[in-house]
């Protein structure tokens, strides 16, 4: 099969009726919010179950595959999620790097949107121009590794989407697996257990996109790869030792979470960077794929293969519950692929009970630095028992229910990832603000102050308009959908920024923000959109495109109760002898945004983007 650029066939299933139809995406709706993240925000706009519970049968799952999925474009593998959390009872989207985004394309479908809820465990079989509804049995009950396995033997396919044990029992942290990779963060497992629904598995057939620009599309294709080759963090230290590399930066500038954030650096994290463990540099890769920057890898470990953690595992279940081991961090992290639950959350979550614990607040002895009661209570979580009942309902519930509020680490009820606050004020910001609660990847101001060096990270000026700006791009690189990886490449390789010097490059980016953000190029980025669809939209109505995505899920979110008071951080970082300055930048961002005080966007602006009509 040849998809002409993309597909606007979306597939829609109802498991309490064992239906499905088909539905076209209206051409303004592609127009304005791209594809995956943004069109599938549209979709959840267009059919909003408000007033739902995110376990109920009406809460939707939404996949939609990246418009670069299939055209074998560099870093392509992604796709996205969307759906009502029961993490945070917000909208949560959630982004993948394995083959199931792909597979969905093949069969020419832009987009998977799954509601009801089925009498009995299921598994969806799709095929070319109908879906089957399959007794999962042979598989309820087991782990994500089995899952996949046992599917991919059945049909051949690795395009397959499940959930573990943890998804089943309905862990609000649980998550789910394609290949190697994960929909991490929100609990969107558990909206898959909720329905019954263990797993999804497309027909693998022949296809491929074609985009309708074939030579734009080459042009930047080469662009890409020479950026992406030439870049040290793209071509080197993420494609040598992944993401683990972050952990000397943060480490060294106090920016590493230690012990429930209340430390900012251990000499001890030095040891979980890939290169400094006794794997050093006998890493193998396992990557997304079509990918060239190589950024996962595994290992050997007990006679058989592994995954090296990411950062954001070393940093949460690490550093973070005291843990320095390589080799508990490792066993940790496979546990939680096998039972399929987030390493962020999970580990914020047990570092509250470990503080909770030793203020005699919380009814169980938990220790920091305990790995063996750490691995043990993983797989409580995931039936949940005991304990694990109770570590189930992620930090945001179990503080309400014992108290410690304060070093509970989470914003609107999702667990802060791996960078502290405290070391870096636009991060905090970005923090406070983001859409589906402390996510790192919203916007990534972190990058420039603390792993660049670019911005002075204890200064406020200039943070919420690079907040602003980053948060647009970034919505609309995750509507393509291609590999947020690849700014490193794309945004520090264009000449202007590679060869300007870099004390130069920090003072204008920190003294003038403005002129700095008007001379980013990320031309790239546009080029892909209009080179695969053949849409003709300029390069600021790509960027207008991610403000009306982020817009549009900051209104969603306040149609579900969030408002200025929400745009907050655990009360820890905000009070005592060196508190973060959050109201200073958040006033500053909602002025920039057009929120009104209560930071809700205003009728104007959501006109104006087209949002809404009247």
């Amino acid at each position: 099969m040849e998809i002409d650029g993309y597909s606007d066939k979306i597939l829609y299933v109802n498991l309490s009726k064992k239906s499905f139809y088909y539905k076209q995406v209206n051409p303004e709706d592609r127009r304005l919010y791209l594809g995956a993240k943004g069109l599938g925000l549209k979709l959840l706009f267009d059919n909003f179950p408000k007033d739902t519970d995110p376990l109920a049968s009406d809460n939707p799952i939404i996949i939609m595959p990246g418009i670069v999925s299939l055209t074998n474009a560099h870093c392509s593998a992604r796709f996205s999620a969307v759906t009502i959390s029961p993490l945070t009872n917000i909208v949560n989207s959630s982004s993948c790097g394995g083959p199931f985004g792909i597979g969905l394309k093949k069969l020419g479908l832009g987009g998977l949107v799954v509601v009801g809820k089925s009498e009995k465990p299921v598994y969806l079989y799709i095929e070319e121009n109908s879906v089957n509804f399959l007794d999962a049995s042979d598989i309820w009950g087991r782990d994500s590794k089995y899952s996949q396995d046992f599917l991919k033997k059945k049909y051949g396919s690795d395009s397959i989407l499940t959930i573990g044990q943890a998804g089943e029992n309905l862990v609000r942290f649980a998550n789910v697996v394609s290949g190697t990779r994960f929909l991490g963060r929100g609990g969107i497992g558990a909206v898959f257990g909720s329905k019954l629904l263990k797993a999804v598995v497309t027909k693998p057939i022949s296809s491929k996109a074609i985009p309708k620009n074939r030579e734009l599309f080459d042009k930047v294709k080469k662009k890409s790869l020479k950026y992406i080759e030439n870049n040290e963090f793209t071509s080197f230290y993420y494609r040598r030792f992944g993401t683990s590399s972050n952990i000397i930066s943060t480490n060294a500038k106090d920016t590493l979470p230690v012990m429930n954030f209340r430390f900012q650096s251990n000499k001890k994290a030095d040891g979980l960077f890939a290169k400094n463990t006794r794997f050093g540099f006998n890493l193998s890769f396992e990557t997304c794929k079509p990918c060239s920057i190589l950024c996962g890898h595994k290992i050997q470990f007990n006679n058989k293969s592994a995954p090296y953690p990411e950062y954001e595992t070393l940093a949460l279940v690490g550093s973070n519950l005291g843990i320095f081991d390589i080799n508990d961090v490792v066993e940790i992290n496979e546990l939680c692929n096998l039972y399929g639950m987030d390493t962020i959350s999970l580990g914020g979550t047990l570092a509250w009970a470990m503080q909770a614990s030793s203020q005699k607040i919380f009814p169980y002895d938990i220790k920091f630095g305990d790995a063996q009661a750490v691995k043990s209570i993983i797989k409580k979580i995931a039936l949940q028992e005991g304990i694990g009942a109770e570590l189930a309902q992620g930090s945001m519930r179990l503080s309400k229910k014992y108290g410690g509020s304060a070093f509970a680490m989470n914003v609107k009820g999702l667990e802060l990832a791996g960078y502290h606050p405290s070391g870096a004020y636009g991060q905090a910001l970005s923090y406070a603000v983001a859409n589906r609660g402390a996510c790192h990847l919203s916007a990534f101001p972190v990058g420039l102050e603390i792993i660049f060096d670019l911005l002075d990270p204890k200064s406020t000026k200039g943070k919420a308009a690079y907040v602003v700006f980053f948060e647009n791009l970034f919505a609309s690189i995750n509507s393509l959908q291609t590999c947020l990886f690849t700014a490193f490449a794309y945004l520090f390789e264009p000449p202007l920024t590679k060869y300007t010097p870099h004390f130069i490059l920090k003072k204008v980016m920190s003294y003038m923000p403005k002129i700095a953000i008007s001379l980013i190029d990320y031309s790239l980025y546009w080029k892909l959109f209009v080179s695969i669809t053949g849409i003709k939209i300029s390069k600021k109505e790509f960027l207008k495109a991610g403000e009306r995505i982020i817009v549009l899920e900051r209104y969603l979110n306040c149609l579900l109760g969030v408002s200025n008071k929400d745009d907050t951080l655990p009360n820890k970082f905000l009070v005592g002898t060196n508190p973060i300055p959050l109201e200073i930048m958040l006033k500053d961002y909602y002025r920039l945004r057009g929120y009104d005080s209560n930071g809700h966007p205003e009728k104007k602006l959501l006109k104006n983007l087209g949002i809404i009509s009247e």
